[in-house]
């Protein structure tokens, strides 16, 4: 997994300045905070999060539309 460094945050620091973390996601749209010097949560503009989201399950039904489409022919690969 990718980290952006710019965009990690230690938990004792979220902690102790919360309004730095929230200043971070308005300009970068998530933070990254770490806990023992590994990423293991993440702070995510809620507009962001709906829009990738929204992008998700369009992804999904893309994917399902062909699945139904061509489920003949992936059958036959199967065999």
């Amino acid at each position: 997994m990718l980290v952006p460094t710019d965009c990690l945050v230690s938990i004792t620091e979220a902690n102790q300045n919360f309004s730095r973390v929230a200043r971070l996601v308005d300009e970068r749209s998530r933070v990254i905070l770490m806990k023992n010097n590994k990423p293991k949560y993440l702070v995510i503009d809620l507009e962001q999060y709906e829009r990738e989201l929204a992008a998700r399950k369009e992804f999904d039904r893309l994917a399902d539309s062909v699945l139904v489409e061509r489920i003949q022919l992936f059958r036959r690969l199967a065999e």
